[in-house]
């Protein structure tokens, strides 16, 4: 019926083939590439770091009280707990069509109430778990002290967010920095001092405080302390005590100030060298392959300011990917519309074989016409569902 309807009225079925083409042609620069379809995992993840702390007594102060205090949460389907030491962590799954904002938003209310945690535990961490789409890897590698490779890499990942088409950039494979304080029990003794003593002065002295406001007739002056270290030396000048005629005792006197990385077994290498590995994620409707060219840019322009031996490379760019699929979509379409017309060719006139050829493209753009309305994006499943259909 309307095929037959088209047939007669050809100016119609015109102005509906440049529509298509237009339209097609016009979204194919808006439609949005991605590596796959963003899916939500409707998962819940609670942390609350217990340094120090034995599994048993991490699943007993921290695991069993959280569990205890979401129970019977709305939406809820599963509660998967695990206590490891020093960190203990809780999954909630939900049940399907829950809504997640909600659910959120009431964990987060139980567990921020719940006051009979350890007074050794951290502030409890809640998150949504999100699919994060990772574009591409920068490799900041060399024979270098990892002082350097990681004060580089942060570098790296600040300016790569400072880019108005990047919005995320992670440092991964570096180990956190931290500093330790190692009390020398002789020194302790000989200054007639305990731990105790030596942990509550550095709680006491390393702070900013607020001291209140001074007003007069030019204006109100804000008051603040500041005295929050941050380095191992300004942690090794904090004073323990004042004597009597005035000499003081710091912490640097009775402890060694390491300012160094955390002990783990966290470790990267690449063509065998040291390595600090960045990694770079699409969120909301940022373009994978603009964002893998961008990175590729920056890579190439900074190399040549990096210090000597230390090298920046791209790494795991699945935007090549994407390329591949977008060129092996094209090859495939250009295939099939001259296989279609060439065998047409032979049983019909040639005006005729190219306008029923024409519909093989015309009919993509009419689908890639459509797809920023229906929030599609160009990913693996989409160009595999084209791929297949030109199959």
């Amino acid at each position: 019926m309307i095929i037959d309807w088209f047939a007669r009225n050809s100016v119609a079925a015109n102005l509906l083939m440049a529509l298509l083409v237009i339209g097609g042609l016009i979204a194919s620069v808006n439609v949005t590439s991605e590596v796959m379809p963003e899916i939500s995992l409707d998962r819940i993840h609670v942390e609350v770091p217990y340094l120090g702390a034995a599994p048993e007594e991490v699943e007993e102060a921290v695991c069993v009280r959280i569990e205890e205090a979401i129970y019977g949460i709305d939406g809820i389907k599963q509660i998967v707990s695990t206590a490891s030491e020093g960190m203990g962590s809780v999954m909630i799954e939900l049940e399907l069509g829950a809504d997640i904002r909600r659910v959120l938003d009431d964990v987060k209310g139980r567990v921020d109430a719940i006051d009979t945690f350890p007074v050794e535990t951290e502030k409890p961490i809640i998150r949504e778990l999100v699919a994060r789409a990772q574009v591409v890897d920068l490799a900041v590698s060399g024979y270098a002290d990892e002082f350097v490779l990681k004060e580089i890499a942060e570098r790296v990942r600040d300016e790569l967010a400072a880019l108005p088409e990047i919005s995320l950039v992670e440092v991964t494979s570096a180990r956190p920095y931290e500093i330790s304080i190692e009390v020398s029990e002789t020194a302790l003794r000989r200054h007639g001092l305990t731990f105790d003593d030596v942990a509550a002065a550095v709680r006491n002295s390393s702070l900013d405080l607020p001291g209140g406001s001074v007003r007069s007739d030019a204006g109100e002056v804000l008051l603040r302390t500041i005295g929050q270290a941050y380095r191992g030396d300004e942690y090794a000048a904090l004073p323990l005590l004042t004597r009597g005629d005035g000499t003081r005792l710091v912490l640097g006197d009775v402890a060694t100030v390491v300012d160094g990385f955390a002990e783990t077994d966290q470790s990267a290498r690449f063509n065998l060298a040291p390595t600090v590995l960045l990694s770079v994620f699409r969120t909301g409707d940022q373009d994978a392959l603009e964002i893998a060219d961008r990175v590729e840019g920056y890579a190439a322009r900074t190399q040549a300011t990096l210090p000597e031996g230390i090298s920046l490379t791209v790494w795991q760019n699945v935007g090549e990917i994407i390329d591949s699929q977008l060129r092996l979509m094209l090859r495939t379409g250009g295939t099939g519309f001259l296989l279609v017309f060439i065998l047409l060719s032979l049983f019909l006139e040639l005006r005729l074989a190219f306008w029923v050829s024409l519909g093989i493209p015309i009919s993509f753009l009419g689908a890639i016409m459509l797809m920023p309305g229906l929030g599609l994006t160009l990913n693996f499943m989409s160009l595999f569902a084209f791929i297949l259909v030109l199959g």
